[in-house]
């Protein structure tokens, strides 16, 4: 089968709605949510309290075995989990805008909390779903279509919904946006339960058995090289757009410049680099693929050096704002590549018996350095400056390449 083949089946459709219904709720949680408050005047460090919500994200494989080892009533181990989620997402979206910032803010946090758990509850049995509906030769391009299609909900919550708010109270869009959810309900409903693996059989074989599995398949050695490759793949890169939009203010753009070009330089590139990617990975394989996105990713950085280079800008006009789009469209692009191969990785590592447990701890694991830059990056910018802190970011992508030596060898072509 051709590569445009694989790409227009029913198992790339399905990685389409997976993806969508994965990202509505976390760019609600980041972009909408942030908004709704600040119009209805809740100071900036209020605010920034709300990214505590991303907790459940960063820790969902402490209750990941749960779904490996429960199946519900209806629908089967995965689409039930899935199904309840969903269901559950949709109500807590819709009723969201019924409270108030201003008298119920209590409330409003504890229902976010409660939106970020459902949504990363998901996350978890989606990322299982995939992974036992995908043949390993379908893992790279499969992988690729749901990043993608995650990003791409992100312009529910984070432009379709505050352009409503405009024109309608916050609790219609709350709703309209709520009602977004459906389509991955919807195929919930239509798509087959995968059987690859038997399902443990006791909630200490849940938790116990994929650590051991994973240890035993890879070695000891082998899987500490797994788990520092997951650690620092991304560090450079996570550490280098931890505090982007402060730079890009720095170097004298404007809010309104930040935001028009992000918009459009930062989501296409992703996409278009994630779409890219999954299809060179039919034909190279996921160990060339990182391989070769990394080094776009390093790229990237030094694309943030060279617009610190050369400074801040005293007037913007046109040849300024081609800079940042293009240093905005590389980055994206690196991301766009990189993530998707990184994913694919996740996946392919994974057992299907334990895919629950393992990828929710694998991608917990990935999710580890942006936690971390957003709390060192301030500290190093204000030592280094600009240009020294993304130079460094250059040299701590480094290790993570490295360790494809190991992990991910060039001349072992696996998908």
């Amino acid at each position: 089968m051709s590569v445009w083949k694989q790409l227009f089946t029913r198992n790339m459709l399905i990685c389409v709605f997976t993806g969508f219904t994965s990202g509505l709720p976390l760019y609600l949680l980041f972009n909408l949510i942030p908004a709704w408050l600040r119009t209805e005047h809740v100071d900036l460090k209020t605010i920034g309290l709300f990214a505590l919500i991303q907790f459940p994200y960063t820790w969902k494989f402490v209750w990941s075995p749960l779904l490996d080892r429960y199946a519900l009533p209806m629908l089967g181990r995965r689409r039930g989990w899935m199904a309840l989620t969903q269901v559950g997402l949709l109500a807590v979206i819709a009723g969201m805008g019924g409270f108030s910032p201003g008298n119920d803010l209590a409330t409003i946090a504890w229902i976010a909390t409660l939106l970020a758990v459902l949504s990363a509850t998901q996350d978890i049995v989606l990322d299982a779903y995939r992974r036992e509906l995908l043949p390993d030769i379908e893992l790279g391009l499969g992988n690729a279509v749901h990043v993608n299609a995650y990003r791409v909900a992100g312009l529910i919550p984070g432009s379709l919904s505050l352009i409503l708010a405009d024109f309608l109270p916050w609790s219609t869009v709350f709703v309209i946006t709520a009602l977004f959810m459906l389509p991955g309900l919807v195929m919930t409903l239509m798509v087959s339960e995968p059987h690859r693996a038997t399902p443990p059989k006791t909630l200490r074989e849940a938790v116990v058995e994929p650590f051991r599995e994973f240890i035993n398949r890879q070695g000891w050695q082998s899987a500490l090289w797994i788990l520092a490759f997951l650690l620092f793949y991304k560090l450079g890169d996570s550490l280098c757009t931890a505090l982007a939009t402060p730079f890009y203010l720095d170097m004298g753009f404007s809010k309104t410049d930040i935001g028009l070009i992000a918009k459009n330089a930062g989501l296409w590139p992703a996409v278009i680099g994630g779409m890219l990617g999954g299809l060179w990975m039919v034909k190279i394989g996921i160990n060339r693929a990182l391989w070769l996105f990394g080094v776009v990713q390093i790229l990237a950085i030094f694309g943030f050096a060279w617009l610190a280079s050369i400074g801040h800008h005293l007037e913007i006009g046109a040849p300024e704002r081609i800079q940042l789009a293009v240093v905005i469209g590389l980055e994206a692009l690196g991301v766009g590549l990189g993530t998707v191969a990184f994913v694919a990785f996740i996946a392919r590592t994974t057992h299907p018996a334990y895919t629950a447990t393992q990828f929710a701890l694998f991608t917990s694991l990935m999710a580890m350095p942006r936690t971390f830059a957003n709390a060192a990056t301030g500290w190093l910018v204000e030592g280094l400056g600009w240009y020294g802190f993304f130079m460094l970011c250059a040299v701590l992508a480094i290790p993570g390449m490295l360790l494809l030596l190991k992990v991910a060898p060039w001349n072992e072509a696996k998908w």
